[in-house]
């Protein structure tokens, strides 16, 4: 552990981000510090590159210069830069230049794979001025541009653009840069704390993507909230394969300066191709902290490749193993926990945690640093661990207030009862950029009847148990599914008991369940393109079984699909209403699809029916008693087309309504 000189851990929290950067880079023993390494993609963790306290905040200070001369201070640009340290460094450019950055997913220039939808929602909606990317990419824009693309929108928004090369904005002799900017403060000219630096578009996970307007004050207070809540300091060191563009990607890199920690970055595909890369860098780098999807953790155990690898893996050093996304399940967190506690995990360090985009990122964490190496009593409610602990005093919820309420009320809810959770907290972000209706609808909630502050409505549904007042964030408000009598259920839970009807076949965590007129609607990714019928049958029928005895509901119509057909949003979440747009819109790659009970005759479908069995027992009947199993098969069907009701087909004229 180094001795950091002039290090207090009480030193003056500064308004904005980026002052904290200039704190640690004129402090010499963090001068010569990592602030973060980036371990390519497919190449030994030892080709890695490295940024210092000093070079980082170097070539922020270049290129926030060298950005001014063709912008102002307020424009806004669109940042198209490649997951990577340049990608770091232009996020913090931009907001000592002043800019308003909008950092997203660099689609192929090619734009050949129909890939530009979220470009052209962000160029459409922002308005920036300019567009920052490395010049091998720009020359990738020129090509399509000077092409015959059939797209002349697009081709209007990327010529408007004033388009400015990493390569140019960046200081190519360090030595001269470091002379000619000198070590001492200057006055800051940068973003203030009132003033909106970043537009952040949440992930997608129940609509199209909202662009959210975060203030430079709201994205310093969120991040000191999370250094404190996760016990963060300059010995910590963070490794990380989230995206960078928002959420909790992006806040982990404005949690290392503003922390004066390390962080140990790769790419997302990097992870996705080979897991065990995670765990090497937790191992190689002495990790104490760790984001991770909960998604990652099942993916991790099946596919780590514990045994395969040629380094050893040792998690003795993680103080928080960071679990984000709800549904957190707890028998994916514990078998995750009696897989890798051999190799040195601290149970203790597991810290399921709760954030969304409109509030910058993080609102909450269900753990404190531990007190010794016991299995923690891990409090469960309905299969899930919690995300908060809101009977606690600890200083860091102060100003985070959490409440639970009834979204049609708007009344608090009292402890063990559901309802929509609220959070009010100076983290808070401004809005949604040119959507004022829908701000003041999710932005200035109030409790009825009640003197109180404003409110962010979260969207997701939670419930509070416990004497310590454990929060448990259950779903998404807009994704409840009602069934027989009213009852009302999450779709994780039908997702996974669907799954776990058939773990052999299908992929886990890449299901669908959704409701069309009444009616529950599962879509499963099959592992392999099975072309067995009687297979698939079973399968089918299988999901349908172990849905009705898991979960008690009726389930009218299983539809197996290949793998990567179901939507997900860039952080691993299930995209429920994209899956059931794809389904109606027959562009699903459909292995089968099956009805069940009295729900066979109210499909309309120009697939080809390959078979009908009459309803066996309990499980061969819909919801009105017996009626017909239909089965159809179809190929890569572009045709299908399907809709529900209980009058008969529906004709596709009819569809808006759905």
């Amino acid at each position: 552990m180094m001795n950091y000189e002039n290090y207090d851990p009480s030193y003056p929290d500064q308004p904005v981000v980026d002052l904290y950067l200039q704190v640690w880079a004129n402090l010499p023993a963090f001068r010569s510090k990592p602030a973060f390494v980036w371990v390519e993609d497919g190449t030994a963790i030892d080709a890695k590159s490295t940024l210092t306290y000093a070079q980082l905040n170097d070539s922020v200070q270049c290129i926030a210069s060298q950005l001014l001369i063709p912008l102002q201070k307020g424009d806004t640009v669109v940042i198209l830069c490649s997951p990577g340290l340049e990608l770091v460094e232009t996020i913090f450019g931009c907001q000592r230049a002043g800019l308003l950055s909008v950092p997203i997913s660099p689609p192929d220039p090619s734009f050949t794979n129909q890939n530009f939808h979220h470009l052209i929602r962000a160029l459409s909606q922002t308005k920036p001025k300019a567009a920052i990317a490395h010049p091998t990419y720009i020359t990738g824009i020129n090509h399509y541009i000077s092409s015959s693309s059939s797209n002349k929108k697009l081709v209007h928004m990327l010529q408007s653009l004033h388009w400015i090369s990493t390569v140019n904005i960046k200081a190519k002799d360090r030595k001269l840069q470091h002379s000619q900017l000198g070590l001492k403060f200057s006055p800051y000219k940068g973003c203030r704390a009132e003033d909106v630096y970043l537009v952040q578009y949440t992930s997608g996970a129940t609509g199209i993507p909202k662009p959210v307007l975060v203030t430079a004050g709201s994205a310093a207070h969120n991040v000191r909230t999370a250094r404190k809540a996760y016990d963060l300091h300059p010995n910590s060191v963070i490794v990380s394969w989230l995206p960078q563009y928002h959420d909790c990607g992006l806040m982990f890199l404005l949690l290392t300066i503003v922390s004066g920690a390390t962080s140990v970055l790769t790419s997302p595909a990097a992870f996705v191709n080979r897991p065990r890369l995670w765990l090497e860098l937790i191992t190689q780098f002495k990790a104490t902290c760790t984001p991770v999807p909960s998604f990652a953790l099942p993916l991790v155990v099946k596919r780590g490749g514990i045994d395969k690898g040629t380094s050893p893996i040792h998690l003795w050093s993680l103080q928080n193993l960071i679990i984000i996304n709800e549904p957190i399940y707890r028998d994916a967190v514990e078998q995750f926990v009696y897989v890798f506690r051999t190799f040195g995990l601290n149970p203790s360090s597991i810290s399921p945690s709760y954030g969304l985009a409109e509030n910058c990122t993080f609102v909450s964490t269900a753990w404190r640093r531990p007190c010794s190496n016991d299995v923690p009593n891990m409090p469960s409610y309905n299969k899930l661990l919690p995300s908060a602990r809101l009977g606690q005093n600890d200083d860091e919820l102060v100003d985070m207030d959490i409440i639970v309420v009834n979204e049609e009320t708007h009344e608090a809810v009292e402890d063990g009862i559901e309802g929509e959770i609220w959070v009010s907290s100076p983290s808070n972000a401004s809005g949604y950029l040119g959507h004022p209706t829908m701000t003041r609808e999710v932005y200035y909630g109030r409790l009825k009847n009640k003197v109180s502050r404003c409110f962010l409505r979260t969207g997701d549904r939670g419930v509070v148990k416990g004497e310590e007042r454990y929060l448990f964030v259950m779903g998404r408000c807009a994704d409840v599914i009602k069934h027989q009598n009213h009852e009302e259920i999450h779709p994780h839970y039908i997702e996974a008991a669907a799954y776990n009807s058939s773990p052999g076949f299908l992929r886990a965590g890449c299901s669908a369940a959704f409701e069309i007129s009444n009616t529950v609607v599962v879509v499963v990714e099959m592992q392999r393109s099975e072309k067995e019928i009687g297979v698939l049958r079973k399968i089918c029928e299988g999901v349908r079984k172990g849905v009705a005895e898991e979960e008690r509901v009726e389930v009218g119509m299983v539809v197996l699909v290949r793998s990567g057909s179901v939507p997900k949003t860039t952080s691993g979440k299930i995209q429920r209403w994209a899956a059931k747009d794809k389904l109606i819109g027959g562009k699903m790659s459909v292995l089968m699809e099956m009805r069940f009970g009295d729900y066979g005759d109210s499909f309309s479908s120009f697939g080809t029916i390959i078979g009908e069995s009459e309803g066996k027992g309990d499980y061969g009947r819909g919801r009105g008693g017996g009626g017909k199993t239909k089965v159809v098969v179809g190929e890569e069907r572009e045709d299908i087309f399907l809709s529900f009701s209980s009058n008969g087909p529906l004709r596709p004229s009819l569809l808006s309504f759905l």
